[in-house]
């Protein structure tokens, strides 16, 4: 990979993922003081995103992996999803937010396999090289909260309704990404063998559901499902939780998160190397639950340790489960099924997984509602003790039934 190539792949990972944390890490936050949304609005609001993922599978399989260049189909995304953040950016009640975000969602999320199926192509050993391009994605999530926090300081006048600015940010970012998008490494479909006609499943990218006969993948697939239950608290409450509890700056700490992401992603060759894959997904596992547990029993007093401890263990969270988890899906598509392979892997993610994932953190929420009135201390513990044990349960599934394998190179 020359230098030029891996520059524009890095800039375009910080774009796309400054895009999705300029907005979404404050949505929750945004959706109760702002949109004053309840419970099961704001999971409808959320699973918007879900809906998004599980679509996503079907748009890349059909588009990218069969008929358009993937860099042009990404460019369409981002332009017209620019038009769709700048809607948000001027609706003033749920009413008339949901249809957008639910239109942009379902634009957005198909990039997120797009951005990394690019990449990938470009990539003769992605167990070493996909790390260095990925960081760049949490580099552009840390910008973006370090600027909604300590440049506009949009979060601490959330009340007064700044914080509808994070998606006027965010669609000047996705116009930039939508240009840039066709400078990228041009990245045609790869043909059927010449003869052959493509079958309807093929078309629709369904061809990459044949990786779940093999045992392995189906209990990893069945693990990247059920461990985003948890992943959908922290995503639906975190920002909320860090501001109700009288956190400052809640989103720019968040951004602790992140730049643990960065080292983690540093360290995960070597830990991949060294450990292999299943050890790898299992330490990511295990730091869910206990994340969950430090925000169970911290708080903003004399235990903020704690909550900083738990927003820093996002690293080992994310890096150790999901972005192994894409050189694991990687390895096993083969040449052909990439994308789709991708897609397939979103869709049990930010798909299945966190559709699931919302509507249980909103049905919890809404069952501690009364406590939260009389004891918002309390209300949190019980909130967050729930993922934590979902975690530990998921861990225990996949170290009993994956049987460990070492992970092959593919181009």
């Amino acid at each position: 990979m020359t230098t030029i190539i891996k520059t524009k792949l890095s800039f375009m990972m910080f774009l796309e993922f400054f895009i999705w944390g300029a907005w979404f890490v404050t949505l929750g936050t945004f959706l109760t003081q702002n949109l004053k949304a309840d419970d099961f609005e704001i999971a409808n609001v959320f699973s918007t995103q879900s809906l998004g993922a599980i679509i996503a599978p079907f748009i890349v399989g059909m588009i990218a992996d069969r008929f358009f260049n993937a860099e042009r189909v990404l460019a369409i995304l981002h332009l017209l999803g620019a038009i769709l953040l700048y809607q948000m950016y001027q609706s003033v009640n749920i009413d008339t937010f949901y249809p957008y975000v639910l239109s942009y969602m379902i634009l957005y999320m198909p990039t997120l396999a797009l951005a990394s199926s690019i990449s990938f192509r470009q990539m003769t050993n992605p167990e070493k090289e996909f790390s260095t391009i990925r960081i760049w994605g949490t580099i552009g999530w840390i910008v973006a909260g370090l600027s909604i926090s300590y440049v506009f300081k949009w979060d601490t006048y959330a009340l007064d309704g700044a914080l509808k600015n994070t998606f006027l940010m965010a669609a000047i970012a996705s116009a930039v990404l939508a240009v840039f998008s066709l400078t990228l490494p041009k990245t045609p479909p790869i043909k059927d063998n010449e003869g052959e006609k493509p079958s309807f499943a093929s078309i629709i990218g369904l061809d990459a559901i044949k990786l779940l006969k093999d045992r392995n993948f189906f209990i990893f697939f069945l693990s990247s499902v059920l461990i985003c239950i948890p992943l959908a608290f922290y995503y639906q409450n975190a920002n909320l939780f860090l501001t109700e509890i009288g956190l400052e700056n809640p989103t720019g700490k968040m951004t602790i998160g992140q730049v643990s992401e960065v080292l983690f992603l540093l360290l995960l060759p070597v830990f991949f190397s060294k450990f292999g894959f299943k050890k790898t997904i299992l330490v990511g596992m295990l730091a869910w639950g206990l994340r969950y547990l430090l925000f169970a029993f911290g708080n903003a007093g004399d235990l903020t340790f704690m909550l900083i401890l738990g927003i820093a263990l996002h690293g080992i969270c994310y890096d150790f489960f999901f972005v192994s988890g894409q050189i694991y899906t990687d390895s096993k598509a083969g040449v052909k099924y990439k994308s789709a392979a991708q897609g397939l892997i979103t869709l049990a993610t930010y798909g299945i997984g966190q559709l699931i994932g919302f509507w249980v953190a909103s049905y919890i929420g809404n069952m501690y509602k009364d406590l939260k009135t009389t004891d918002m201390a309390a209300f949190w513990q019980h909130t967050w003790v729930v993922p934590a044990g979902i975690a530990f349960v998921v861990m225990f599934i996949f170290l009993v039934f994956f049987k460990d394998e070492k992970v092959e190179k593919t181009n």
